[in-house]
């Protein structure tokens, strides 16, 4: 909806608004918020609320800590889980007092490669998530227990999946906040859940991620259970992935379709998977941001780690669903949904540009199952794997000229010492497996 910022005021009164959660996101997808009062409404609405900036997650040294946040009136909403005194949100974009954007806001990195793309002819970048997630249940202090709340599998129905009643009413609220909900279902492993919802540019898919995920939250806490975005919660079972829709538009028509093509498919849509595979290693770093992302990435559990496409086939990376026309579209499988939905979807579409600016060639179509090849038979098709550690990904990442240039010298610098702190930690602790492995052995 095209809020104006006298909609904003009057809303808030009617509905007994007392407090507004300005909402930005830091550089590892983290959802932060300056609550502040009905009172000071008009005054965020002018662009005028400022916050520390030193104390974010890749933000700024403390020494020029002073920010602002600019709120978009079109992400207003009146969060519908609490009945008194009022709670709504707005999503910010980050300033700096000059009044420039701020370079390390991932919602600005993401603004400015759209911007590239505008440049090259394209209105809008499409783009449909398909978020998953695992509901755990807590104990009596309300901690999350290692124990999924069921032992369902994909599409099962209660009494098997227990998920069904907290997941309509995760729907119910996404609904009331907006929402066009296509779909829900349990997913494949026990407690795992997938909801889909509708296609929008880039921007807004974004902005419903981190909506979508402090939902899920949400009303998982309110049924005693907790929820997780975590990419591979357990051993033995298929991790949790945020398998990515993406299209280019131009002028009101899809770039990627084109009639008498045998697959309708487009150079433009050529080149951009050509792009996407070409920036696969160089990406993943950010589209997997976790120590943990690795685990899902492996042979076996329908997570692809393989740089591959196909127009039918679900092992490859990228594939092209069914829809023609105005649905022509990529599905690109290998982000999770740890990443920051922002840098993301900034890093694929850079990608995919770079792709049709050098007019990439695309490879030829893997349509076999790349889980049952040979080493020789992938090396002899020229299929590269995904990075197999966030080691590797953040090696491949300062390698990637293009992706660094997406995420900006500002973000890049940040991003990569964070995730290599986070890597130290985990490679200098000794793990449960170790021992049970290692402690009477030597």
């Amino acid at each position: 909806m095209g809020y104006t910022k006298e909609d904003i005021l009057r809303i808030a009164r009617e509905q007994n608004v007392r407090f507004i959660r300005l909402q930005f996101t830091d550089l590892l997808g983290t959802i932060k918020n300056v609550e502040i009062p009905l009172s000071q409404l008009e005054k965020a609405l002018d662009n005028k609320m400022m916050f520390d900036g030193s104390s974010i997650e890749g933000y700024v040294r403390i020494e020029e800590s002073d920010m602002y946040l600019y709120p978009d009136l079109d992400t207003w909403v009146v969060f519908p889980w609490v009945t008194e005194d009022r709670v709504a949100r707005l999503i910010c974009d980050v300033y700096m007092p000059d009044g420039t954007p701020f370079a390390g806001d991932p919602r600005g990195i993401l603004k400015r490669v759209l911007k590239e793309a505008e440049e090259l002819g394209f209105s809008t970048m499409n783009v449909g998530p398909e978020p998953e997630f695992f509901l755990f249940k807590t104990d009596e202090r309300g901690n999350p227990t290692h124990e999924v709340n069921d032992q369902g599998g994909y599409f099962d129905l209660a009494p098997t999946d227990l998920g069904e009643n907290c997941r309509r009413e995760i729907v119910l609220t996404l609904e009331e906040m907006g929402f066009e909900i296509e779909a829900s279902h349990h997913e494949v492993a026990p407690g795992q859940h997938e909801i889909d919802f509708k296609y929008s540019d880039a921007v807004t898919a974004a902005d419903r991620i981190q909506t979508f995920k402090l939902v899920v939250k949400t009303v998982a806490r309110q049924h005693g259970l907790h929820a997780t975005f975590m990419p591979k919660p357990l051993f033995g079972v298929n991790g949790s992935g945020m398998h990515c829709h993406l299209s280019l538009f131009r002028d009101g028509e899809n770039a990627f379709y084109d009639p008498d093509d045998p697959l309708g498919l487009s150079d433009t849509a050529r080149w951009f998977m050509a792009g996407v595979l070409h920036h696969a290693r160089g990406f993943a770093a950010v589209t997997n941001p976790t120590v943990n992302s690795y685990k899902r990435l492996v042979p076996g559990y329908e997570a692809p780690n393989y740089v591959a496409w196909s127009a039918s086939n679900r092992s490859p990376m990228v594939r092209i669903p069914a829809s023609r026309g105005l649905s022509t579209r990529i599905e690109v499988r290998n982000p999770d949904p740890a990443a920051n939905p922002y840098l993301c979807l900034a890093v694929m579409l850079k990608a995919g540009l770079d792709g049709i600016k050098n007019r990439m060639r695309l490879p030829a179509p893997t349509n076999r199952n790349i889980y049952v090849m040979t080493e020789e038979e992938r090396i002899e098709e020229g299929i590269q794997m995904l990075p197999s550690s966030l080691r590797e990904a953040l090696d491949e990442l300062i390698r990637d000229e293009v992706i660094c240039e997406a995420l900006g010298d500002h973000a890049l610098s940040y991003f990569y010492e964070l995730k290599e702190i986070e890597w130290d930690m985990y490679r200098m602790q000794v793990h449960q497996w170790e021992r049970d492995q290692y402690l009477t052995l030597y």
